[in-house]
């Protein structure tokens, strides 16, 4: 089978994401001289530029891979909120899903970056968990669009800003197994064991080493010791644990093994779990087998790593480093 045969594997697919949304601002200029107010340097402001982030990086991953996202999150009722919603369809995107809230800020992150470089980040947020009306609303909302459409996965993308509330993660678990709908998780400390009965869960190495009562190393050993405590808790069946540039650890309590990585020219690693859940979501879903999820979820990691700021993933790109992967493995 060749790359673009499993991409388009991906075409057909529903992919419902719950979870946390932010604006990405970047504040971009130039560096030439240092404040005579305090040892800072001036930045000269050039442009602004809002990205979507967070669980919205996510659905752009899902369509820029082909598939169709569907955003369902709570922001707040604010100008960013209001930005956020019509980013949505300028995106190729639905914004059904969007509940905007009277009592909550919408998530902005800022970063200033001079001569390329980011300077300073600032942010804007309230983190605090729904309200419960707010919850019920969303797990309408949630419902309705699973009621309506053919859903093949739904990915909860947690940054701990209060949307994947315990309510709403149990809900939505819940609602996935009654329709036998593929589930993934993008894990925060916060309620990092709340997502139990979850078919993937995809916590990086900092999150697993938080979480857990023991040492871990990025070994094979090590991992798989962590990976059979995190069984014995969320009943969960695979669990992928991403280790920057060593690459990822995956296993479905059959087989385990470490996947490394490509080097990278690395510009900014922001967004890359965003990427990688969106693509071994989409890979499960497909079908298709532990090895070829693990690749193609570093390479896109790896790729959307080599840009500035938050990017989806290029497929064209992913295409041609996937076959290079196939014919190298003997997969072709």
């Amino acid at each position: 089978m060749t790359a673009r045969e499993i991409l388009q594997k991906f075409e057909n697919q529903n992919i419902l994401i719950v979870g946390d949304v932010m604006l990405d601002r970047y504040l971009t200029g130039t560096v030439s001289r240092i404040s005579p107010e305090a040892p800072v340097p001036v930045v000269l402001h050039r442009a602004t530029e809002d990205r979507l982030g967070g669980a919205a990086n996510v659905a752009l991953n899902i369509r820029a891979l082909g598939a169709t996202p569907v955003l369902c999150t709570v922001v707040g009722q604010d100008a960013e909120g209001q930005a956020l919603r019509r980013m949505l369809p300028e995106n190729g995107m639905t914004d059904s899903g969007l509940v905007l809230s009277e009592t909550r800020r919408t998530t902005v992150k800022t970063r200033v970056l001079g001569n390329n470089q980011q300077m300073l980040r600032i942010d804007q947020e309230d983190d605090h968990d729904l309200s419960k009306a707010e919850e019920n609303i969303l797990l309408e909302r949630v419902v309705s669009l699973l009621n309506n459409t053919s859903v093949q996965a739904i990915i909860l993308q947690d940054y701990n800003k209060g949307v994947l509330t315990p309510a709403v993660i149990d809900a939505v678990l819940s609602a996935a197994r009654q329709r036998g709908i593929l589930t993934a998780v993008d894990p925060k400390k916060h309620n990092f064991f709340a997502f139990r009965g979850a078919d993937l869960f995809k916590p990086n190495l900092k999150e697993i080493r938080d979480s857990v009562p023991f040492q871990v190393q990025a070994d094979l050993d090590s991992l798989q010791q962590a990976a059979n405590f995190l069984h014995k808790k969320l009943e969960h069946s695979i669990t992928m644990i991403t280790l920057s540039e060593k690459g990822l650890f995956l296993e479905n309590q059959k087989e385990a093994r470490l996947y490394p990585t490509v080097p990278r020219n690395v510009a900014d690693v922001s967004g890359a779990g965003d990427t990688v859940i969106s693509v071994a979501a989409l890979g499960l879903a497909a079908g298709l087998t532990l090895p070829v999820v693990a690749a193609l979820s570093n390479l896109a990691g790896g790729q959307v790593c080599e840009y500035p700021g938050v990017v989806p993933v290029q497929r064209d790109i992913l295409e041609a480093e996937l076959d290079h992967w196939l014919l190298e493995n003997k997969y072709a």
